[in-house]
C-alpha cells in the first residue's frame, strides 16, 4: 500500500510537465525510503566459501562424516554456539544476528561471488561489462551522502581474482562507472599468504602527510595520470583525478588512510596483519565520512585454493585452524569491539558475507569442497537487534531446514537497515528501469 506522503508526491511529480523517466523513478525511490538506523556500511567478504560447520553454523552432533574436527563452544548468548576458533567473534554474539539458512544454486566461484555481492544471477560477462548488476556497495553508494572529498564506496585492500582471471560482481554495473567503489590499498599489516594480484588501478596513498608536502601529493597525481590506459573514458579518467585530488589534498581520507596516527593499542588490538590493518583500515573511514567500505578477507586471487583464502579443497582443517580462523576472528571481533567503544556500531552496519558454504563431507584431500546450498552470513549493528539467529539448517548442517533465505533477501535487509527502498527502480545509462532488489528483508530489527 503507498503510503499518503508518497502518493502526494508522486501526483504532484506527474504534473510536471519537464519530469522525465529517470528524473520520476528516483522521486520514487526516494518516497519509498524507510527510516534507518545505519548511516554507514562495512562489508566483509570471506573469497572462496567460509565453511559454515566450522564459522557460525557448527554441527557437534552430526554424523562422523559431516560434523568436523572442532568443537563448538558458547557464546554471550544462551543457545548460540560458534566454532570453538572463533573465540573473539563468540563474545559479540550479542550484538550479532547470524542467518544460517542463506541458500542458492550458483556452484562456481563467480558465479557464487556475483550474487552473493549483487543479490542477482550473473547477467553480464568479464567484469567491466556494464550490463553486470552493481555489487551491494555500489548500489549503496548510489544512495549515499558521502563528505566532501569522500568517495561513496571503497574496496581494501585488492580485488578479487580466480586464477588470474579478474571477478565480475564488485563494480557500478549498470549504474555507470561512477559508482564503481574505488580501490584502496591498505597500508600496513603482514599480507595473506599465497596470491593477491594489483593489476586494477588503485589509489595507494602512501606519502608523507605532513602539510608542507603538496609538490609530493600533485607528483602523485602526476603519476596516477600517467598510469591511466589511453582508451578509458574520458569522464572515468576525470573522476578518478579528482576523488585522487580531494582525498591528497583534503584532510578526511588522507587522515583515515594515516594508520600510524591511531592509538596503538587500538592497532594492536586488530593485529599486525593487512586482515586486521584493512579492517581498522575500514572504520576510520567510515568514521571520516565514507558511507561503505568493502574488505576483502583473504588472499585475492584463489589460485587453486593454496594461499589463505577460504577456497578449502585440500588440508581444510589445518588451513582453517592455523591460517585463516585466527586472523578473522581477531579482525572482527576487533572491530566490532572498535565499533561499539566509539559509539559507533549503532550507525554502522557490519555484514559478513562469503560466495557458499563448503560440503558436508570430507573428500579424500582432507577438504570440503563448495556447497551453495545452505551457508551463513552475519549482520551487526546498524539498528540490527543482536543475539539472534534467522533461519536454520538441518540436523547434519546439510539442507535449509527453516527460514530459506537467498542472498537477494540478505541485500534487502542491508537496504532497510539502511533506509534504501529495497524495491526501488532506478535507470542505466540508456534509461532503462531496474528494480534494484527482488528479495524480502529479513525480520532482524
Amino acid at each position: 500500500m503507498i503510503s499518503q506522503n508518497r502518493r502526494q508526491l508522486l501526483k504532484s511529480a506527474a504534473g510536471m510537465a519537464a519530469l522525465n523517466l529517470p528524473s520520476l523513478l528516483e522521486m520514487q525511490a526516494q518516497a519509498s525510503v524507510p527510516n534507518r538506523s545505519a548511516r554507514s556500511c562495512i562489508v566483509v567478504f570471506c573469497w572462496g566459501g567460509m565453511s559454515h560447520y566450522e564459522s557460525f553454523d557448527p554441527r557437534p552432533d552430526a554424523i562422523s562424516e559431516y560434523r568436523g574436527e572442532f568443537s563448538a563452544i558458547d557464546t554471550s548468548v544462551p543457545g548460540i554456539r560458534f566454532c570453538e576458533h572463533l573465540p573473539g567473534l563468540a563474545k559479540h554474539a550479542d550484538k550479532m544476528a547470524v542467518i544460517r539458512s542463506v541458500h542458492h544454486d550458483q556452484g562456481g566461484h563467480q558465479q557464487g561471488l556475483y550474487i552473493s555481492l549483487t543479490g542477482h544471477r550473473m547477467t553480464g560477462g568479464r567484469a567491466g561489462d556494464r550490463e553486470n548488476w552493481p555489487s551491494l556497495p555500489a548500489m549503496i553508494s548510489r544512495f549515499a551522502d558521502p563528505f566532501e572529498g569522500a568517495p561513496a564506496a571503497i574496496r581494501l585492500p585488492y580485488s578479487m581474482y580466480d586464477n588470474g582471471t579478474l571477478m565480475a560482481g564488485e563494480y557500478g554495473g549498470w549504474l555507470g562507472g561512477e559508482y564503481d567503489p574505488i580501490l584502496m590499498k591498505t597500508p600496513a599489516g603482514r599480507p595473506f599468504a599465497g596470491v593477491s594480484r594489483y593489476t586494477t588501478r588503485e589509489l595507494d596513498l602512501k606519502l608523507n602527510l605532513k602539510p608542507d608536502r603538496v609538490q609530493q601529493r600533485r607528483d602523485l597525481l602526476r603519476d596516477f595520470d600517467q598510469q591511466l590506459s589511453t582508451q578509458e573514458d574520458f569522464s572515468r579518467h576525470d573522476r578518478f583525478r579528482r576523488m585522487a585530488a580531494d582525498m591528497l589534498m583534503g584532510p578526511g581520507v588522507r587522515e583515515a588512510y594515516d594508520l600510524e596516527s591511531e592509538d596503538l593499542r587500538i592497532r594492536t588490538m586488530y593485529g599486525n596483519h593487512i586482515g586486521g590493518q584493512s579492517m581498522l583500515l575500514a572504520r576510520r573511514l567510515v568514521e571520516s565520512g565514507v558511507p561503505v567500505v568493502q574488505v576483502c578477507a583473504g588472499a585475492g586471487d584463489l589460485a587453486g585454493g593454496g594461499g589463505d583464502n577460504w577456497d578449502t579443497h585440500r588440508n581444510h582443517f589445518p588451513k582453517m585452524k592455523d591460517r585463516l580462523l585466527p586472523v578473522f576472528d581477531r579482525s572482527a571481533s576487533a572491530l566490532l569491539t572498535d565499533l561499539e567503544q566509539r559509539g559507533m556500531l549503532e550507525e554502522t552496519l557490519v555484514v559478513f558475507l562469503t560466495d557458499f558454504g563448503r560440503t558436508p563431507r570430507v573428500n579424500n584431500n582432507g577438504g570440503r569442497d563448495h556447497y551453495p546450498a545452505v551457508y551463513s552470513a552475519v549482520l551487526a549493528g546498524g539498528g540490527i537487534k543482536g543475539g539472534q539467529v534467522y533461519g536454520s539448517s538441518n540436523p547434519n548442517g546439510t539442507a535449509v531446514a527453516t527460514g530459506l533465505c537467498s542472498p537477494g533477501d540478505v541485500h534487502a535487509t542491508v537496504y532497510r537497515a539502511l533506509g534504501i527502498g529495497a524495491h526501488a527502480e532506478l535507470t542505466d545509462s540508456f534509461g532503462r528501469p531496474f528494480q534494484i532488489c527482488d528479495g524480502q528483508p529479513l525480520p532482524l530489527v
